[in-house]
């Protein structure tokens, strides 16, 4: 059987062509950019990618189209499948149907640390020697690919709150029914197919809906978009997370005969913290430390998350700290894309203004706690490109997000709803905006001393920035 995947370089997407692989079909697809890390791993697959969306890529005509959500009407193979009749369908219900029946599902949901938690939760798994199948937002440095039938019943998903498919407007995650669900956090994010927080509340509150009574949701305590969420009608065993205190929430869940999982940080950048698995009263059940090489407060969070969520498909405490000691991250998140003249170039796919506030937070406590004598400078550098972003709903809260920067770059975008010329005057520290990828190199070629640590910032290629500036500081 051929299945064809169209935008099959996007993270979901290039993840669900390796699974198909797995199982045995043959498997192309298409896509309008097709650039590495995704285009590397799937070549590396035998997985033949077609640049472009051509209709002669889909002659002689496969035997199922998986259409992405980034795909839409008129678009030229949309219009072909539609027009000859080819049999469709969405890449969730695709992995629903194919995949996940009948099996363990985690789930992990939220606007924020869906990919970090997930790499996480596989990984303790792994580790544990449960062989889980999995499938993860990006590329992660501790598993060979970003996805993996496994072999047990356990199946590790990023559950996504974005649509399915122009023709499927329900949430991915709405397919999944995941056994153990993490629910992380929830801001407004996706301007582009929400109206507002409300929309994607509901959202949230159909997968409740849908989740098993012998099942658990794990949910970030003090998230009041959360409790909201929950309020309006829960049917399974709660427990909750987070770092350094119970909130109120929390507390009441404990005082109810629940589990509050807690952090505490030993030390600031969030490089060595402690886990307290707490019941009735407060008090610790099972307790232990992690040194690991992750950074930052919203790390320890998506640890403690993805500790909870494997201790209920059965792993020991003790067991997943071990795990995360060795835990290495996941490419385009704080990944370290090289180093010129004493000059370090990070990669980070933060396009929200909280993900790039906890990001920045972490790489600046981290150079607090480097105790090296030079001076070191935090260059955020920021695409604003996210249909959100563009839209301009973040304009007040960017300015706050960049603090722990030490200078801020922007690039401008086309058709931008942001006002830079604002986000520049009202920065408390300094900022400057350019509209060319090549400016922004020349401008941080020449202005970047040794000791510095430049944080490239967006959930797109950024026009080949890391690799351009690496090339031009080498100079």
């Amino acid at each position: 059987m051929h299945i064809h995947i169209l935008g099959i370089c996007g993270t979901f997407m290039g993840s669900l062509a390796i699974l198909a692989k797995q199982l045995g079909f043959e498997v192309s697809g298409s896509d309008a950019n097709v650039y590495p890390p995704m285009s590397t791993q799937l070549e590396q697959q035998g997985i033949r990618l077609c640049e472009g969306f051509d209709p002669k890529h889909l002659r002689p005509a496969p035997d199922l189209v998986i259409i992405g959500n980034a795909m839409s009407r008129g678009n030229p193979s949309v219009e072909y499948v539609l027009d000859r009749g080819i049999r469709y369908t969405s890449g969730p219900e695709w992995l629903a149907q194919n995949v996940l029946h009948g099996r363990w599902v985690l789930g992990v949901a939220g606007t924020h640390g869906k990919t970090t938690t997930s790499a996480m939760l596989a990984w303790i798994l792994e580790y544990a020697g449960m062989k889980p199948g999995y499938l993860i937002g990006g590329v992660t440095n501790n598993l060979p690919a970003s996805a993996s039938l496994g072999d047990s019943i356990f199946f590790v998903v990023e559950a996504d709150e974005y649509d399915s498919a122009f023709f499927d407007k329900r949430s991915k995650f709405i397919h999944y029914a995941p056994r153990t669900t993490i629910l992380n956090n929830l801001e407004f994010d996706h301007a582009d197919i929400f109206d507002d927080l409300e929309a994607i509340k509901r959202q949230f509150h159909h997968l409740v809906r849908t989740l098993p009574g012998n099942g658990l949701i794990l949910s970030g305590s003090g998230e009041e978009a959360l409790e909201d969420v929950l309020a309006r009608g829960c049917w399974t065993p709660r427990q909750s997370f987070g770092v350094d205190a119970v909130p109120a929430d929390s507390l009441a869940l404990l005082d109810a005969g629940g589990v509050y999982w807690n952090a505490e940080l030993n030390r600031e950048d969030g490089s060595r913290f402690s886990l307290s698995k707490m019941g009735v009263g407060g008090e610790p059940i099972e307790y232990v430390q992690i040194e690991w090489q992750m950074t930052g407060r919203h790390n320890v969070n998506n640890a403690v998350a993805a500790i909870a969520a494997a201790h209920h498909a059965g792993v020991q405490v003790s067991t997943a700290a071990e795990a995360l000691n060795n835990f290495r991250g996941v490419k385009r998140r704080m990944e370290l894309r090289g180093e010129r003249r004493g000059i370090r170039v990070y990669d980070d796919f933060a396009h929200h203004p909280t993900a790039i506030e906890t990001t920045l937070e972490g790489m600046a406590a981290r150079l607090h706690f480097d105790r090296s004598s030079k001076k070191q400078r935090l260059v955020a550098v920021i695409e604003p490109a996210s249909n959100t972003m563009r839209a301009g709903v973040h304009q007040e809260t960017l300015v706050a997000a960049c603090e722990s920067a030490d200078e801020v770059v922007w690039r401008r975008p086309a058709n931008s709803g942001l006002d830079f010329a604002a986000l520049e005057a009202s920065n408390p520290v300094p900022s400057r905006s350019f509209d060319e990828v090549d400016e922004i190199v020349s401008y941080l070629a020449e202005s970047a001393v040794e000791g510095d640590h430049i944080v490239v910032m967006s959930n797109s290629g950024f026009g080949g920035i890391h690799d351009k500036l690496l090339r031009a500081l080498k100079r």
